[in-house]
């Protein structure tokens, strides 16, 4: 599989970078300590065409593939996972289900604002009861004449605090379990829909995390997303770009972390010379370097084939190299922050040194998306069902 970049790929990589250095990158610790994004920054995504990146032109996005959305989000990450999570909420798990599941009249109404900035996406899946069990939901939607009425929560629901419009799964049939979800488009000013007081975390401060409040919330029929009962479908088609995705922000971490330790182990003398010349800390290099490359071959890899699946290609092939992606990019880069800390030492323990944020933003990427231990039962569940003879 042909990973050479090509050359507007290689310009928008460049473009990004530079975007990620003068603007967020000053503001990197500041963001960190004040759990709060620049208040335009939006705004400045929009305007580079970032927002829209996956968004077909005549909705006003740019119309690339993932694998393009997967490396801009790697740069990102580099500079501020923080930045990299909120954007990938708004533009992978709002927008880009919107386009693949939505009416024209939907994507019309919702895909321009949300590409330009103006509006701010996010998705509710997750509740205090139902994580890795998604099809466990307990949100209710009844049909009432031309509305639903939606009850219940949504937890750990990034852009919640700030976001415009939501893409909502809720139980139209609890009876029929994973083929009674509906997915719903809500906006933020529905009556009887509200968002809690932002989650305070331990990492990724600046993208705003807060819970989803339904009660009797009227949502207007025309706002289901892919047909009543059909919300596992519309569920399912994103989560292997979601997973791949958030792998490159995974990849970006690691990147960092990797640089970070190369960059102090040339400056930091100990018995008279530089601690990368000590071959503990060599290793310690290799081993992130051999890491990292490994984890850009499966998550580029699965963004490639995450594309031709979508358009009817490679089946569920891509279902366990997208969970095998994630699961190895995300202990990949906490293995490289861990050893990037050790390397700096007593200095990487303080607040002084940007390796901190780094070592707690990258364990989240071992829980959202499905927890390693999800992502491991659906590799093997796919290689049980595949039977002998896999490999030939």
């Amino acid at each position: 599989m042909n990973f050479e970049l090509n050359k507007e790929q290689k310009m928008i990589i460049k473009n990004v970078r530079e975007f990620m250095l003068k603007e967020i990158a000053p503001f990197a610790e500041e963001i960190d300590q004040n759990d709060q994004f620049p208040s335009d920054i939006w705004i400045k995504l929009g305007a580079i065409d970032l927002l829209g990146l996956s968004i077909s032109e005549k909705y006003g996005g740019s119309g690339y593939d993932t694998l393009t959305f997967t490396l801009v989000i790697e740069q990102m990450a580099k500079i501020c996972p923080a930045l990299a999570m909120s954007y990938g909420a708004h533009a992978n798990l709002c927008a880009h289900n919107l386009e693949r599941n939505g009416t024209t009249s939907q994507k019309q109404k919702y895909l321009p604002g949300l590409c330009s900035g103006e509006l701010i996406g996010c998705m509710g899946l997750t509740e205090p009861d139902a994580g890795s069990d998604a099809v466990g939901i307990r949100t209710t939607a009844e049909r009432d004449g031309e509305y639903f009425v939606l009850n219940g929560n949504k937890m750990f629901i990034t852009n919640a605090p700030e976001a415009d419009v939501a893409l909502v799964y809720a139980k139209t049939d609890m009876a029929k379990r994973a083929r009674g979800i509906t997915a719903f488009i809500i906006e933020k000013d529905f009556p009887g829909f509200s968002v809690s007081q932002k989650i305070k975390k331990m990492g990724n401060r600046g993208s705003s995390t807060g819970e989803l409040v339904f009660q009797n919330c009227q949502v207007p029929a025309e706002n289901v997303v892919g047909g009543v009962n059909e919300g596992i479908k519309v569920m399912m088609t994103g989560l292997d770009i979601e997973r791949t995705v958030v792998a490159g922000i995974s990849i970006g971490i690691g990147e960092a972390a990797l640089e970070l330790a190369l960059d102090y182990a040339k400056k930091r003398q100990q018995f008279g010379e530089p601690i990368c010349n000590f071959q503990l800390v060599k290793a310690k290099l290799a081993n992130m370097y051999t890491e990292i490359e490994a984890a850009k071959g499966l998550v580029y890899r699965s963004a490639i084939l995450a594309d031709k699946s979508s358009g009817g290609g490679k089946g569920t092939e891509v279902h366990k190299l997208a969970a095998a992606a994630i699961l190895f990019a995300a202990e990949a880069a906490s293995r490289a922050v861990n050893e990037s800390l050790q390397i700096h030492g007593g200095y990487g323990y303080t607040l002084e040194y940007p390796i901190n944020r780094l070592y707690r933003d990258a364990k989240l990427y071992e829980i959202g998306a499905g927890t390693s231990e999800i992502r491991r039962l659906l590799i093997a569940d796919e290689l049980i069902k595949k039977g002998p003879g896999y490999f030939k």
